[in-house]
């Protein structure tokens, strides 16, 4: 079984157990979430739309970070302008306990 929710804009796919890193939340280590769910599949087959208006999928935040440094260099040939920046995108990481619906 597996479900499809979204967090922060972006979809994942998700099973019981499976940790995921999302956009950072504003929560502690150890919190509950609850995650919307957009499509579950089943032995039944699958249910999207109203049929999954009551699914929840319960997360445990596991830890808060920052991704590796993405480096950011842009220069102008020949005029001798150089500019070089840095950035650190922060990340919630989330533990799936549950998908119910």
């Amino acid at each position: 079984m597996f479900a499809v929710v979204t967090s922060g804009g972006k979809q994942y796919t998700v099973q019981v157990g499976d940790v995921i890193k999302v956009e950072k939340l504003d929560k502690n280590v150890g919190d509950k979430v609850e995650l919307e769910v957009l499509l579950i599949s089943d032995d039944k087959g699958l249910k999207t739309g109203s049929a999954v208006k009551k699914a929840v999928c319960q997360a445990e935040v596991v830890e808060q970070g920052k991704e590796e440094k993405v480096v950011v260099f842009k220069y102008k040939p020949k005029k001798n302008q150089r500019t070089k920046q840095g950035h650190r995108q922060p990340y919630t990481q989330l533990k799936i306990l549950s998908v119910e619906g």
